[in-house]
């Protein structure tokens, strides 16, 4: 008998889920003052709540405030207060579904305007052609600082899970930090954490044992992992097939794959090494065979809004579907497949000839969908991309001006 959507799942740690659809991250830039949540996103995840899906995961909480991978994004330390994380994960559970915290540091994709850390494994600057200016020149990190990165990691989750959250995910993904690390393009080091796969991936396995160490048996921990960064000689499925097994026996509950990075934009359905990507799951015949693969359970994101292609993820393996815009746009979806299987997301398709600029407006006119529903209001997915990305422009930079402000 095949899985179907709606089919209860189990997660090692013996957390149930209603179903296997899992609200996936998306950035959100609505922290209050301080970095911290407050109640636009209290409204937002209380919508996403009340919308059906078995799980949420959050945007990113970065583990330092000094290294964000934009203005009005949260950030959670080993000193920050936790009342209004308390108030969050209770908003996000109202519906009875899980929450986890999506934890992650940018490392080089920092933009310059933000001041602040730019760290990475080697001193190799983003190449985004015309907009590599946009972002800082990284520093090599030391060991000190590796090792006072892997302690972040670990208070943070230490501390999402006393607030409240069901759980942490590790984003390993889109060439933030840790991916970075993963990649022999951006790690280029000659000591333990460079060189062979099993160094370049040391410091993952290292955030995942600390984590588990500090938060209780029955916290979900998932690790968000690239199946291919799509850039040539960059990690690759090969790699990602290695450092599944490398996880698999450190207590992991599942691995959301995903793809790309702010140089390969996949997990907007673009790339740069000349792979074709799935019209809707992305990465599912990536995904598929790398499932095969692992003993681990498997979530996949990319493109899925409507209920036959999260079906057609089930019925490839994987355990978990994972929906991100189409939540943005129409965020009781999953409610909505329930009585009406032909139910779909209204996405807008932005298809402008310079890619990094189309995928900017894509993300602009989705976080023109979340601060609607963080007022309470309601979606307007036929907003104009290039209105759209002005706006989210100008809002930036408002925020960074901010955020200046609170670093001084």
């Amino acid at each position: 008998m095949s899985t179907k959507v709606f089919d209860e799942y189990v997660l090692p740690n013996g957390s149930r889920l209603s179903n296997r659809v899992v609200k996936a991250a998306m950035e959100e830039n609505l922290s209050a003052a301080g970095n911290l949540p407050d109640q636009a996103l209290f409204n937002l995840y209380r919508s996403w709540s009340a919308g059906g899906a078995g799980a949420l995961i959050t945007g990113n909480v970065m583990v330092d405030r000094h290294a964000m991978t934009g203005p009005g994004g949260v950030a959670l330390e080993a000193e920050t207060k936790l009342e209004p994380f308390k108030q969050w994960a209770s908003a996000a559970k109202e519906g009875g579904n899980q929450v986890w915290m999506q934890i992650n540091h940018p490392g080089r994709q920092v933009y310059a305007a933000m001041g602040g850390k730019v760290l990475s494994p080697s001193d190799i600057a983003l190449d985004m052609g015309k907009f590599s200016k946009l972002f800082g020149k990284p520093q090599p990190m030391t060991e000190a600082q590796i090792q006072d990165l892997i302690q972040r990691f670990a208070s943070t989750a230490s501390n999402a899970v006393e607030a409240g959250f069901d759980g942490v995910q590790i984003h390993a993904a889109h060439g933030y930090l840790v991916s970075q690390f993963l990649s022999p393009l951006t790690n280029q080091r000659d000591d333990q954490w460079g060189g062979s796969i099993e160094n370049r991936a040391r410091l993952l396995i290292e955030i995942v044992k600390a984590i588990r160490e500090k938060v209780p048996s029955n916290a979900t921990v998932s690790v968000k992992l690239n199946s291919a960064d799509f850039q040539r000689g960059g990690f690759d499925a090969e790699d990602a097939k290695q450092v599944l097994a490398m996880l698999a026996p450190l207590g992991i509950d599942f691995v959301e794959l995903s793809g790309g990075s702010y140089e390969s934009p996949a997990m907007q359905g673009q790339t740069v090494d000349g792979r074709t990507l799935q019209r809707e799951a992305y990465f599912l015949k990536f995904v598929e065979e790398l499932a095969k693969s692992s003993t681990l359970p498997i979530m996949t994101t990319g493109g899925i809004s409507r209920l036959p292609v999260a079906q057609t993820v089930l019925d490839a393996g994987i355990d978990l579907v994972g929906v991100g815009r189409g939540l943005a746009f129409a965020p009781k979806l999953v409610q909505q497949w329930q009585s009406d299987e032909h139910a779909t997301a209204p996405i807008p398709d932005v298809a402008w000839k310079d890619k990094t600029m189309s995928a900017m407006a894509v993300m602009a006119v989705t976080k023109d969908q979340l601060r609607r529903l963080s007022k309470g209001g309601d979606v307007k997915p036929n907003v104009s991309p290039l209105l759209s990305l002005l706006a989210d422009q100008w809002r930036l930079k408002s925020l960074t001006r901010r955020y200046r402000r609170e670093l001084s």
